[in-house]
């Protein structure tokens, strides 16, 4: 087990609840539905995502240099779902975040440079 791992899925998946629980019901007067799904999507990647780490954390022990792949989750879900919430949020907030629309994208490829290397990771694996 790698304890940094599985705190970084704890983590983020108790974050992943509190955002969640405040997007239903602190915000379901504020945002649009279309602002509230866009919110929802931010929640349940960073929620797979935590998910995810917590499996890599508990079987660490089988895979050699998983951190690569936990600071390229940790990154992707930050730029990802932190942009989503501040982009759905704007409006509410009162200050343009639509600068962000182009960064979003770069979260989820960090993500995705992530899952790719674990794969690799997988198939040398013995």
């Amino acid at each position: 087990m790698n304890k940094k791992v599985v705190l970084a899925g704890v983590i983020l998946i108790s974050l992943a609840i509190i955002l969640g629980a405040f997007g239903a019901h602190g915000l379901r007067e504020v945002l649009t539905e279309a602002q509230s799904k866009s919110f929802e999507t931010g929640v349940r990647y960073q929620t797979y995502h935590g998910l995810a780490l917590l499996i890599l954390g508990f079987n660490a022990d089988k895979f050699k240099g998983i951190h690569t792949i936990l600071y390229l989750i940790l990154a992707g879900v930050f730029i990802f779902s932190g942009s989503i919430y501040l982009l759905a949020t704007q409006d509410a907030i009162g200050i343009s975040m639509k600068f962000l629309g182009p960064i979003t994208p770069l979260g989820g490829l960090l993500m995705i440079v992530a899952w790719i290397i674990f794969i690799f990771k997988v198939v040398r694996s013995k």
